[in-house]
């Protein structure tokens, strides 16, 4: 009985160590220019959003809305506060709903992060994530041009955090507050990967998300909803799901529902959205989620 208890944990500290020394420098990497952006260019980024107005861009103004949404480092609870303070300053509904959709799906902590699964699942998941920023403003363009889509009362922008009068300590201070945020969740998606790795036969998982590649990308866009809890800790677990066969396809709507149907995300979204218009950004989520998939499995 010992011997086969023995036997086990060494098979899954192996395992272990093999994950955290693929991951953990991503994860480090991740952490330190999440936080030089949080604290450098925080700042530049928001006061470029709401420049965007000014330069009448009109629809292409959801370009660079998008593009300025993954480069932000809040999360969505720091996210809406801007986005406030932005609809306060008159920043058009569809460029809003495009900084904010890819904000909520990527970061450049996140963005580092996933440099671990590879140049092209890096691609796949930035270039889905800035197209999601963009559908979204322009389904808001279109059907709410002359309409009220957010409702920001009650919200207002936080005072910053990173207030230390020493860089060097405001920098180490907002690299703590990163680690504890997303430490427990990576060591999590450690673990887990390495009990999928050890104990889920290649062949059960084949039958879910190989050899049925449709049915594939919705279990993938499925168990999106209830297990992504953070950015970072569903990373081990993609990369052990896409070393066992699943398509980067499934993988792509994983990573669009993940984030974007986070229970802390979907409590805030709800209060700004009302129910009528959360039902829509639901649907939304969902179908470009499975159409992303679908499209990266036909094109891979």
């Amino acid at each position: 009985m010992w011997d086969i208890i023995h036997r086990e944990a060494v098979y899954l500290w192996y395992y272990f160590e093999l994950q955290i020394s693929q991951i953990l420098p991503y994860w480090i990497l991740g952490i330190i220019i999440g936080s030089i952006v949080s604290v450098f260019g925080k700042e530049r980024i928001h006061k470029a959003v709401s420049a965007i107005q000014d330069k009448h861009l009109g629809i292409f103004g959801i370009i660079p809305a998008s593009l300025l949404g993954i480069a932000s480092p809040l999360c969505m609870y720091g996210t809406i506060p801007i986005a406030a303070s932005f609809s306060q300053k008159g920043l058009r509904d569809d460029y809003i709903a495009a900084f904010m959709m890819s904000s909520v799906l990527l970061n450049p902590q996140l963005l580092m992060y996933s440099a671990a699964l590879g140049t092209t699942a890096l691609v796949i998941r930035f270039a889905s994530c800035f197209l999601c920023g963009i559908a979204a403003g322009l389904l808001i363009r279109l059907f709410y041009k002359n309409k009220q889509f957010f409702n920001f009362a009650g919200f207002s922008e936080r005072a910053s955090r990173d207030t230390d009068p020493n860089i060097f300590m405001r920098l180490l201070k907002n690299i703590g507050r990163n680690i504890k945020a997303t430490g427990l969740w990576f060591l999590i998606g450690v673990i887990l990967s390495v009990l999928f790795q050890r104990y889920v036969p290649s062949e059960a998982f084949a039958k879910l998300f190989v050899n049925n590649r449709g049915f594939g990308l919705l279990m993938a866009a499925t168990i999106g909803v209830p297990l992504y809890m953070c950015g970072g800790g569903t990373i081990p677990l993609l990369q052990q799901w896409l070393a066992s066969g699943m398509s980067m396809g499934a993988a792509t709507s994983f990573m669009i529902t993940g984030p974007s149907t986070k229970i802390t995300n979907l409590g805030a979204l709800k209060i700004v959205l009302g129910i009528r218009h959360f039902a829509l950004y639901l649907v939304f989520v969902i179908v470009f989620s499975l159409v992303s998939g679908f499209l990266v499995n036909l094109i891979s």
